[in-house]
């Protein structure tokens, strides 16, 4: 039994049914409410940047890193997508990613993609904007150094999360699941770090002004033309990745529940691979490209139709 390598992507299997539908139920309140916010926050002109955004992160996602023991993780990117869009446009648009990932690339289970959802987009996105706000009005330096902890303190506490799921499923006892999640997601947050602190430092020194609430909304086409550019390059260096099992699944194996982990009902872009050109390079970038065009109009259309959605009228 394979499943892509990618942190924190719950198989379905992993979880029990009541876990699921409760991690569904969180999920789907948290993201109404990042749409009712995002009606009065969201300007016109931040939406192609949650399309940029979407597509930056999916295709950061499929970078796998080694870490030790024959492991590998990579960026999850909520910390960086509530930085730069805050955190209910950051929400939606790890919503679109995670989701995109499960229902084409089989990337995820499709029961348990509320949990994925929470884990790796909504809580991610909360932890580092609530962070970085503790930097507001600081150096460069200082809010780069803050956002990285809030990016490596994201993946902890989705790993936390993660466990806790595992474990009131009865999938793993609790003393072996939290160390080990947490003791290989710990090495995997130092690369969630990096990245994005040097992505924020990235954007900092260029467009410091996209990191503020009419920045961003002044973003110009030259930049969104850069971030695409930016996503495609990424794309073509994925087949470089680390091939080694990710956190979650090198867990699965070593402590004896990977084989409950259950295929998805259909397969269409499996593993990053189109499937008429087989598990090859090109298969990859193809598939990747692929993924960076739908995210990036998924992202939009959601920003779109949230921005076009009427705004609630007080009655008097």
């Amino acid at each position: 039994m394979h499943f892509a390598p990618t942190p924190l992507h719950i198989p379905d299997g992993f979880l029990s049914l009541t876990i699921s539908i409760l991690s569904w139920i969180v999920t789907i309140v948290v993201v109404g409410i990042a749409i009712r916010q995002s009606r009065k926050d969201l300007s016109d002109k931040q939406i192609p940047l949650m399309g940029i955004m979407a597509a930056f992160i999916f295709a950061a996602q499929m970078i796998n890193f080694p870490v030790a023991g024959g492991t590998s993780g990579h960026m999850l990117g909520g910390a960086l997508a509530a930085v730069v869009l805050g955190p209910w446009a950051g929400i939606l648009v790890m919503t679109s990613v995670v989701a995109l990932q499960g229902l084409l690339f089989q990337d995820g289970g499709l029961l348990v993609m509320g949990a994925n959802i929470l884990n790796m987009g909504i809580l991610p996105a909360l932890i580092g904007y609530g962070l970085y706000q503790l930097a507001a009005g600081r150096g460069k330096g200082f809010r780069t150094a803050v956002v990285a902890g809030g990016a490596y303190i994201s993946v902890i506490a989705a790993a936390l999360l993660a466990s806790t799921q595992l474990w009131l499923s009865g999938t793993s006892p609790a003393g072996v699941v939290f160390p080990a999640m947490l003791g290989v997601h710990a090495l995997i947050g130092i690369g969630e770090a990096l990245i994005t602190a040097a992505a924020f430092s990235f954007i900092a020194q260029v467009r410091p002004d996209l990191l503020t609430a009419e920045g961003a909304a002044q973003a110009s086409k030259a930049w969104m033309i850069v971030g695409g550019i930016i996503s495609l390059v990424v794309v073509f260096i994925s087949p470089l990745a680390s091939a080694f099992p990710d956190g979650l699944e090198r867990v699965a194996e070593d402590h004896g529940f990977l084989q409950i982990a259950q295929d998805s009902p259909y397969s269409i872009f499996a593993d990053y691979l189109i499937p008429a050109l087989g598990d090859s390079p090109l298969s990859t970038i193809i598939a990747g490209i692929v993924g960076i065009i739908l995210v990036a109009a998924i992202a939009f259309v959601i920003g779109r139709a949230v921005r076009k959605a009427p705004q609630e009228t007080s009655i008097q």
